[in-house]
């Protein structure tokens, strides 16, 4: 038999559904059509109503759904986080099984599932077809790491925060507070701490290991991950769009897919400022500051002296102090959500204030921002410490015994990077990684090559 033609060999990709996941997902999606592949990209159906997947029915990428057992309200309908993940397992699987056997019968069957680790149930799903089954992490390398060892029971925590530091290959030497969350604190959200687990549950079944990072900026965890990982890892990343990489992807000019409403005032705002000047801040798409915290941020802010531009989601607008907009006139723009990249490409910004998320991060670095730090929880305690120790683009700020980030800490670490001498070597060292993330998708780069050896692997297991 001929081996398949590229366009129909179809790929099933299913992504964990927060905004966090499904953009470097969506992203990797358009890679693949770009080879020739034919992606279909299933989100719930409560983030599809959301969301609006019509926006790219141009494209060519379809669009599907499956089930998470609460499509109506999402997130929101379950009783907890625990409850949440038991549905979306449940539902998840039987829906995915119905949409696999769904397509059996077109002229265009599943080849392969391409599924966020965080759902192991899918590379379940796909063995009960003979389909292949592609694991995709959304995490930086050290993190998926560090929650190997964890499954496997080979991490060696210290017993308090003063104890010796933590040494895993491939990473620099960890205290406990650089550690992911669900480690350092813990008994903190056990089913999620039980799902990042479980991402290692199955994967040696997987016929791929896909890394949304790039081989160089991480080349040394990734080396150690793959001497234990069976198949070995290919790092397909960033995942940002292409217009600010190679500019190979027609269009590609956002991620397309957002949970929220993108505020358009953003970029006229940064137009009028001079460049360098501006203090970028936000917290990602699931953050949530208490009000004294809020407080803090802003009158840290304020204290700069630096314009800002800060984006706060509208469920957490209440917190912002009273008349705190209006006192800052047009020294500040408060905005309810805007295209990150954008605003990050912008020459207005000299600085990202972050809570450290993995996109977050890595567009930061893509784009050559330097970065204060201020981690919530989960993978970005130990993001921020590669940012400042590692890749030496940005400072980690101190926690106050009350767990408050106080004024005059956000205040010094903003003054640090805009400043200080020690940002003026964070600016200087930041294109360093914007040039080795545009080498590593462009044609010939490590991130290409894997890419294209994918592709070809499965053009030969689809025959």
């Amino acid at each position: 038999m001929e081996e398949k033609a590229k366009n129909s060999v179809h790929v099933l990709v299913i992504p964990y559904p927060s905004q966090g996941h499904i953009n470097p997902m969506l992203q990797f999606s358009k890679r693949l059509s770009s080879k020739g592949l034919k992606p279909t990209f299933a989100t719930t159906k409560f983030i599809s109503q959301t969301m609006g997947p019509e926006l790219l029915l141009g494209s060519d990428i379809d669009f599907n759904t499956i089930s998470d057992g609460c499509d109506q309200g999402g997130f929101l309908e379950a009783n907890d986080i625990n409850d949440y993940l038991v549905r979306l397992q449940a539902a998840g699987s039987r829906s995915l099984t119905e949409l696999v056997v769904k397509y059996r019968n077109t002229p265009h069957p599943i080849d392969c599932i391409l599924y966020d680790a965080f759902l192991p149930w899918a590379l379940d799903v796909a063995k009960q077809f003979g389909l292949v089954g592609a694991a995709f992490f959304t995490q930086a390398c050290a993190v998926n790491y560090i929650y190997y060892c964890a499954h496997h029971g080979v991490l060696s925590l210290p017993v308090s925060s003063s104890a010796a530091p933590i040494a895993i290959p491939g990473l620099p030497l960890l205290e406990l507070r650089d550690m992911p969350s669900f480690i350092y604190v813990a008994g903190s959200y056990p089913s999620y701490f039980e799902m990042v687990l479980s991402q290692f549950s199955n994967v040696d079944q997987a016929d791929f290991i896909l890394v949304n990072t790039f081989y160089k900026l991480e080349q040394e965890v990734v080396d150690s991950m793959s001497k234990v990982m069976t198949p070995p890892l290919l790092t397909i990343g960033p995942t940002i769009p292409s217009v600010y990489l190679d500019q190979k992807l027609e269009n590609d000019k956002d991620y397309d897919l957002n949970l929220f409403k993108l505020d358009s005032t953003s970029t006229h705002w940064l137009t009028s400022k001079t460049p360098g000047s501006v203090v970028y801040v936000s917290f990602g798409s699931m953050a949530n500051l208490s009000i004294d915290q809020m407080e803090e941020l802003a009158r840290g802010l304020k204290k700069t002296g630096f314009d800002f531009l800060w984006v706060v989601r509208s469920s957490e607008i209440a917190k912002v102090p009273d008349g705190f907009a209006e006192e800052m006139g047009d020294r500040a723009l408060i905005a309810n959500w805007i295209s990150q990249t954008e605003v990050l490409a912008h020459e207005a910004v000299g600085c990202f204030f972050t809570h450290g998320g993995w996109n977050s991060t890595i567009e930061a670095l893509c784009l050559g921002v330097p970065m204060v730090v201020m981690p919530q929880w989960t993978d970005q305690t130990t993001d921020a410490k590669l940012v400042q120790d590692v890749w030496k683009v940005g400072v980690r700020v101190e926690v106050g015994e009350d767990g408050i980030v106080s004024r005059d800490e956000i205040e010094g670490c903003i003054r640090q990077v805009m400043e200080a001498e020690r940002g003026k070597a964070m600016k200087e060292n930041a294109p360093k990684w914007k040039e080795l993330s545009v080498e590593a998708v462009c044609e010939g780069g490590s991130s290409d090559k894997n890419i294209d050896g994918f592709v070809s692997k499965i053009l030969t297991q689809c025959k």
